[in-house]
């Protein structure tokens, strides 16, 4: 699992930079269409973050991979990153990453490739596993990774340097 909390430090790294550099009155421009503007998606990105911390360190201890989903819309409006500086948030996003690729980088890798038969990743992995198809918390984490690659592609897009 070494491959994917390095591509994760690498993706962050590599980024971070891009991201301090968006103004911070890009980084609010709304996109139209009721899409999120930069902020938003920066803000659902940590969410993420937090809740597959808990999911990567829980798994640890469990037998399945049975989680709570979270309504996306709610977390932004109730955290109001539309209210946080930018660089707050770029450097909260830059931090978090780093201790989850700390996190990834120590799991087992036993525990890693265990299959499991009971999951919730048909409801809550962004490639979603079918209900009754075994996974593994390796095909959690990389989808963790899949996703945040793919919003970040979205954010320059809505806050292009």
């Amino acid at each position: 699992m070494n491959t994917t909390a390095k591509d994760l430090r690498d993706i962050v790294e590599s980024t971070v930079e891009r991201l301090q550099a968006i103004p911070e009155s890009r980084s609010q421009m709304s996109r139209g269409d009721g899409q999120w503007p930069a902020k938003q998606i920066l803000g659902h990105l940590i969410d993420s973050a937090s809740n597959n911390h808990q999911r990567f360190v829980r798994a640890q201890f469990t037998d399945d991979l049975v989680f709570p989903g979270y309504d996306q819309e709610q977390w932004i409006r109730a955290q109001r990153y539309d209210a946080e500086p930018w660089l707050a948030l770029v450097e909260l996003w830059r931090s978090y990453n780093l201790h989850l690729a700390h996190v990834i980088e120590n799991i087992p890798e036993i525990t890693l490739t265990r299959l499991r038969p009971a999951h919730t990743l048909d409801k809550i992995a962004w490639q979603r596993v079918q209900a009754g198809e075994a996974t593994t918390l390796k095909y959690l984490v990389r989808d963790y990774v899949g996703h945040l690659q793919d919003h970040l592609q979205q954010l320059f897009g809505a806050a292009p340097v």
